[in-house]
């Protein structure tokens, strides 16, 4: 069991929780790896949807750390520094998207030069869509991604150790110019990575889409993690009642974001009613995907809807764990329907799509605990520490 100095905020003990995340993530990613040996086509197409997923809530927890410093916000002082550990994680990522270079042609339709040769619409959209286009986006992604959540965590463990109210400044202008590269960044990923799948279609929104279900997830994994600490008797009288009723309300807005996002999206293509528009919700539909598309609107949306809408259900520890939990399985849920149907009819669910799950997720919880505990668990020299503790709703 973990312990924590609720004088300095340091962890005097670790626990085990990194040692289980590491061992689980080696090992299921490398039994992952046999699988690629087996059939390569879906151990590319489940790497993929665990990728997706486990990308954008790491990015999720960056840009929550952003928005924190570009708003100036109190209440989220105690609770920022998790965010921070978690947005680390990012190069970790980068390794795994490696992988995803070498399944370019069986990924995506827009690599195979025969197909771009003879299709006027992929040979209009090639001077974008070509494989060193990809890389170098992709790398320039993480480049981006990388440097503000070092920055933003270097500025915020160096007013740990002076007390500088500079940093708070300095932090803030960071996050304000970052938001806006992060926008861009986020976007033309989900554009990349997943809307490409099917380059013949194309929504103008679907990276805000992406970004919506990340974010909203990140918030979910925050809650799980205080959560667990304060099950450990860890940060019970600084995460309060009230911090997590906050975070009841931030889940309920963005789960109705999300919600309007996706509506918007699919009632402005089906009215129009163009073929080219249409088929990617037809695929969606069409041989047991039905199924898929309306527990995403019921488990992703109605049920955390309702529940969220009371008052004494965002400040009930339980029932906010139960809702954070649905809506992480239902974005990987959603990840798998945004990937899946591309190849072929009929849903095709591996036990790669578990095993790179809990790969890739395993070593995102390892690093994320190893830069958690290597420092204090909350900012204890930002000037807001004290009302943030004292926040109430």
């Amino acid at each position: 069991m973990a312990a924590l100095d609720s004088q300095t905020y340091m962890f005097t003990d670790k626990g085990r929780f990194g040692m289980i995340a590491l061992g689980t993530g080696v090992l299921f990613t490398l039994l992952t790896i046999v699988g690629a040996f087996v059939d390569t086509h879906t151990f590319f197409a489940s790497w993929l949807t665990s990728f997706a997923f486990w990308t954008t809530i790491v990015l999720g927890a960056l840009f929550f750390v952003m928005l924190q410093h570009a708003t100036g916000a109190v209440w989220s002082v105690v609770t920022r520094r998790a965010a921070e550990a978690l947005s680390l994680a990012i190069p970790l990522l980068l390794l795994c998207f490696v992988p995803l270079l070498f399944g370019l042609h069986d990924l995506f339709h827009w690599t195979h030069e025969e197909e771009v040769a003879t299709d006027h619409l992929l040979a209009w959209k090639s001077p974008y869509l070509n494989t060193a286009g990809f890389i170098i986006r992709g790398l320039l992604y993480f480049a981006a991604w990388i440097l503000f959540a070092w920055l933003l965590h270097r500025r915020s463990v160096a007013q740990d150790a002076d007390g500088d109210p500079k940093h708070t400044i300095a932090l803030r202008k960071l996050s304000a110019g970052g938001i806006f590269v992060f926008a861009f960044t986020i976007t033309f990923a989900a554009f990349d990575w997943l809307m490409s799948l099917e380059p013949h279609w194309y929504s103008t929104i679907f990276g805000v889409y992406v970004f919506v279900g990340g974010f909203l997830t990140a918030m979910c994994l925050l809650v799980i993690i205080f959560l667990m600490l304060r099950g450990q008797g860890m940060l019970a009288d600084v995460i309060t009642l009230d911090h997590y009723h906050d975070f009841g309300r931030l889940l309920f807005a963005f789960t109705v974001f999300w919600a309007y996002i996706g509506g918007s999206q699919y009632y402005l293509i089906w009215y129009a009613n163009i073929p080219e528009e249409t088929m990617w919700y037809l695929a969606r539909w069409d041989d047991g995907w039905n199924h898929v598309s309306l527990a995403l609107i019921f488990l992703h949306f109605v049920v955390p809807f309702l529940t969220l809408t009371f008052y004494r259900v965002k400040r009930n520890l339980t029932i906010l764990r139960i809702i954070a939990i649905l809506l992480i399985v239902m974005h990987f849920v959603d990840m798998f329907w945004l990937v899946m149907p591309t190849f072929g009819p009929g849903i095709h669910f591996s036990w790669m799509h578990v095993s790179s799950l809990l790969g890739i997720g395993g070593l995102v919880l390892w690093m994320f605990w190893n830069r958690f505990t290597a420092y204090r668990a909350v900012p204890a020299s930002d000037p807001k520490l004290a009302d943030s503790i004292a926040h109430r709703v």
